[in-house]
């Protein structure tokens, strides 16, 4: 299977060469024997909106070369584009430029076009993609999950153990989980020059009642955070090197002039993992705040 960042790639480079051809979802998954589903949820992850929308979108302004410089009506111009019929090109056509083909060509409005999408080398973080960051505000979440005090010796080794031990053994006893299959690591600094951090693997729920006898919990409060998202097939891919190019991003955003923001001092990480698919770091629980 290829690499996210390759596969990303060259679903890009297929949409483009495809574009008067009959490129869609289905065929782009079976040709890199994947799920419908799974390219689906890969490329909204990681550009933000889902696949049909960009490749009919990129059709729809390849068709403005044929409708603005060619006398050619407009069923050719949507059985080009692979649009079964003349009404559902104009209707698409419509909905993405807000004037119909035929008002277009009489009017010669200027449209904002969608163009396409690319990956940078920047976006590469060993096998994976990272993007970020975004500045967003977090609302207020609660989490159950196992604390464990972690020497910073131990960095490389046991919080993967840790994770691997609560999913197997512990996330099944934890109440009102809102989705089993999004997983949470909270890492928070402990005292000033100590060597130790705490680390705990959780989930999110919907309330802490009925919190299980020897577990932990944790609010994470409304917080302005610096987001970045990494996309990597496993969660054994997350080796410290990734860990550190991830961290090395934060701290470029937070080192450049143009950026008018700090991280708290104390600083808590919120890792989020979707296991069906990527992988969302939240850096600064606590939240980065303006100067």
């Amino acid at each position: 299977m290829l690499r996210p960042y390759d596969l990303l790639e060259n679903v890009l480079i297929d949409i483009e060469e495809g574009i008067s051809k009959d490129i869609n979802s289905n065929i782009l998954a079976d040709k890199y024997s994947l799920s419908y589903r799974h390219i689906q949820r890969l490329f909204k992850f990681a550009f933000k909106q889902s696949l049909a929308d960009y490749i009919r979108s990129r059709k729809l302004t390849a068709s403005l070369d044929n409708l603005l410089k060619t006398d050619a009506n407009l069923l050719d111009i949507a059985l080009n584009y692979s649009f079964s019929y003349e009404q559902t090109y104009i209707n698409a056509f419509k909905r993405e430029f807000g004037i119909t083909p035929g008002d277009l060509r009489k009017s010669r409005h200027i449209v904002k076009v969608k163009p396409p999408l690319q990956l940078f080398d920047e976006n590469r973080l060993s096998d994976g993609l990272i993007f970020g960051p975004e500045i967003v505000m977090i609302p207020q979440f609660y989490v159950i999950g196992k604390k464990h005090k972690i020497t910073h010796r131990d960095t490389a080794i046991f919080p993967k153990f840790a994770v691997k031990q609560f999913r197997c053994n512990d996330q099944q006893n934890i109440p009102n989980v809102i989705n089993p299959d999004i997983h949470i690591n909270i890492s928070m600094e402990a005292e000033e020059d100590a060597d130790y951090f705490y680390f705990m693997p959780a989930c999110q729920v919907k309330s802490l009642d009925n919190i299980p006898e020897g577990f932990d919990h944790y609010t994470f409060p409304t917080s302005l955070c610096a987001r970045f998202r990494f996309i990597n097939y496993t969660l054994d891919d997350l080796n410290m090197n990734i860990a550190d190019g991830m961290f090395q991003a934060i701290n470029n955003f937070l080192d450049s002039e143009d950026q008018k923001y700090f991280m708290e001092r104390k600083r808590v990480n919120i890792d989020k993992f979707d296991f069906r698919i990527n992988t969302e770091l939240i850096s600064n629980g606590n939240g980065l705040r303006l100067l």
